[in-house]
């Protein structure tokens, strides 16, 4: 049998590049989103407000939207290879050095930049190459290494609170620096970046399967260009829902664990509130991936936005464990359906040519919403001593969102 076709016979190799995608996805994403669990010990043990204490998270994640276009370009012209293992190595380096310092300015140093530098480039790197291997069922594809960003932030808060609980708050950075070199270095391997690097070094197969994304195929519209799709305006409309989409999640992983603890609500179960949203969003990740599929990436987003809407009102009257829970899984949902939906509408809009620099861009957005968040969550409880107006201004991103993509349409060349 000639070496191609034994090749072609091969389960289709796209879905080693999907469970590397997740594995990856949920170790980073887990580190970023476990910050409020270690929110309140770094404020105690530096003695500054909850402001001060959220602008280490914030300048965090105006710097990961800075690299991510650097990562997005990168994985375009190098692949993702190369971005996820310096991601694993980077990531590795911030916590270890985090786990020393010593005063608060250090914390922007080996937090803020040097984990930026290690997580920055994930999301363009695995959206971009997730599209690449995917067209058919891109949809689900995306949904499912998105599910791993769900399922990072059901375990890393939880390993995290316990490590604070047995080591306090140094010696658990370390233990997860360690943990993302372990894991992070060893997938980077298994990734390509796109069917046919897997044809060229297998001996010249055209095709390896119907999911493979040529890209050409199944894929419209507008030129691939970056300065072209970035005059068009349902780019700009796009990544205005996303960064207020991105202010209100960090918003919530940041300050929910404060807010419950506030409430009298014990330290323990308040983390459980980040890992059960975190679990819910796996299903909004999967199930909105398979829903977009069926009626497109646009729907998809607005269900989604909308039910955040709702969850945010809801969040402003909940005063007992049960009402936070009822929230968690309404927002997991909706924050993880979305994340899925507008990947999908961006791949679905734009040509995939130079799709990394585009993720890039939109997590550039996603930084800078993700860096008002939190500040502005903490400079308003500061003020007021609640987060009774954070929490409206979230409702009202959302909606504001969900008009946003309403207005999306697909550009002609």
């Amino acid at each position: 049998m000639p070496l191609a076709s034994r090749f072609k016979s091969r389960p289709f190799y796209g879905w080693t590049i999907i469970v590397a995608l997740f594995f990856t996805g949920l170790t980073l994403y887990g580190i970023i989103n476990s910050f409020g669990v270690f929110f309140k010990p770094i404020g105690g043990e530096f003695n500054i407000t909850r402001a001060a204490t959220s602008a280490i998270i914030s300048t965090n994640m105006l710097l990961i939207g800075v690299v991510a276009i650097i990562g997005g370009w990168a994985t375009d012209k190098y692949g993702p290879r190369v971005v996820t293992f310096l991601m694993g190595l980077f990531t590795g380096l911030s916590l270890v050095l985090t786990s020393q310092t010593t005063s608060l300015w250090q914390m922007f140093i080996t937090y803020s930049l040097l984990l930026a530098v290690g997580t920055g480039a994930l999301y363009p790197a695995a959206m971009a190459t997730a599209a690449r291997w995917f067209d058919k069922r891109r949809g689900l594809a995306l949904g499912i290494v998105n599910g791993g960003i769900g399922l990072g932030t059901v375990t890393m808060p939880l390993f995290a609170n316990y490590l604070i609980y047995r080591l306090d708050w140094r010696p658990a950075y370390l233990v997860m620096g360690i943990t993302a070199w372990l894991v992070v270095i060893p997938l980077s391997r298994l990734l390509r970046r796109a069917p046919s690097q897997i044809v060229a070094s297998a001996g010249g197969a055209s095709s390896l399967s119907v999911d493979a994304t040529n890209e050409n195929h199944g894929t419209p519209v507008v030129d691939s260009s970056p300065f072209k799709i970035f005059r068009a305006k349902s780019f700009w409309l796009i990544i205005s829902a996303w960064l207020l989409h991105a202010s209100s999640i960090l918003l919530v992983y940041t300050h929910l664990v404060p807010h419950a603890t506030d409430l009298g609500i014990s330290s323990g179960e308040a983390a459980g509130l980040l890992s059960f949203m975190g679990g819910v969003s796996i299903a909004g990740r999967v199930l909105t991936g398979v829903l977009s599929d069926k009626i497109g990436g646009k729907l998809a987003s607005i269900i989604c936005a909308l039910l955040g809407v709702a969850a945010f009102l809801w969040l402003i009257a909940s005063q007992e464990l049960w009402m936070l829970y009822l929230f968690a899984l309404v927002y997991g949902f909706s924050y993880g359906g979305l994340n899925t939906g507008v990947g999908v509408l961006v791949s679905g809009t734009f040509h995939l040519t130079n799709i990394g620099v585009l993720f890039g861009v939109l997590d550039f957005g996603f930084g800078i919403g993700a860096a008002i968040g939190p500040y502005i969550g903490g400079l308003i409880f500061d003020v007021t001593n609640s987060y009774f107006l954070a929490f409206l201004i979230s409702a009202l991103a959302m909606l504001a969102a969900s008009a946003f993509i309403a207005f999306v349409r697909r550009e002609s060349p």
